[in-house]
């Protein structure tokens, strides 16, 4: 029988993979305190996508950096409701594909295809220093974005002397109301949660905004200081380390939930 959760609370600012988080704690006798911090929805600038699809398909690319598997597969939505689909996976098929992490690897695999190179680290200072060993010179290279723009990376691909062609399919939106969100600050400094588990830098900044707004930023400082942070990777772990916040706990190579859960049961498990 799996080690016992029974009497951790663990709260869980996940929208997109919620009630499959929380089942995977569940089962293992945790008690789950849903707050999901931010939605994934289309970017509201769709002919942006479209634009972008149909230049790639039309003119191709060198390289194809791949941020997320969520953008992939946005991109790909897109594509068939163009008509686009085989071109653009074509276009794939001819280009070096970069993936930051195993998500984007994931996707590719969704539909045959297999990254050409990983990244040094899941993280932009890990896609650069992957590339820095490229010649890039006049080498048309896109990038999918997620959520935001990246203006680090865009100004070394140009410095480089690529020319960037950015796309960036989706956007994040607030999910939990901020009233509900600052109950989950309440529940941290009062030590009813044993465990907050973040999936995506996302999560991070909009806890501390709201918090912020609020003027509860010592106060969610306080309540995280008491409990301990899980992360599900390295991308996470910085953007908590930029707000003086420790994670004590990640996987240590495999960056999704079940890995992320195994971390968990480890420290807080009994027979």
């Amino acid at each position: 029988m799996a080690p016992s959760l029974h009497g951790v609370t663990v709260a869980l600012p996940e929208t997109r993979e919620l009630d499959l988080f929380a089942a995977m704690l569940e089962e293992r006798g945790a008690t789950t305190w849903r707050c999901p911090l931010v939605s994934i929805v289309d970017t509201p600038d769709r002919g942006g996508v479209e634009r972008w699809l149909r230049e790639v398909t039309d003119n191709g690319l060198d390289w194809l950096v791949l941020l997320t598997g969520e953008g992939l597969r946005r991109l790909l939505g897109v594509a068939d409701d163009m008509g686009l689909r085989e071109r653009f996976v074509v276009t794939l098929e001819t280009a070096r594909l970069l993936t930051r992490g195993p998500k984007p690897g994931r996707a590719l695999r969704e539909i045959g295809l297999r990254s050409d190179v990983a990244a040094d680290e899941p993280t932009t200072d890990g896609v650069i220093a992957t590339l820095r060993r490229e010649t890039l010179e006049g080498l048309r290279v896109g990038v999918q974005l997620y959520g935001q723009p990246n203006p680090r990376l865009v100004e070394f691909l140009s410095g480089a002397g690529a020319a960037v062609l950015t796309v960036a399919p989706y956007v994040y939106a607030s999910a939990a109301d901020d009233t509900r969100v600052a109950e989950l600050i309440d529940a941290l400094g009062a030590d009813r949660i044993d465990v907050l588990a973040f999936t995506s830098k996302s999560q991070v900044d909009r806890l501390f905004k709201v918090a912020e707004t609020a003027d509860h930023s010592a106060k969610l400082l306080e309540g995280l200081q008491r409990t301990a942070i899980a992360a599900v990777g390295p991308i996470v772990a910085e953007a908590l380390r930029e707000r003086g916040v420790e994670p004590a706990l990640m996987p240590e190579q495999s960056y999704f939930m079940k890995p992320l859960v195994r971390e968990i049961a480890a420290k807080f498990a009994r027979p």
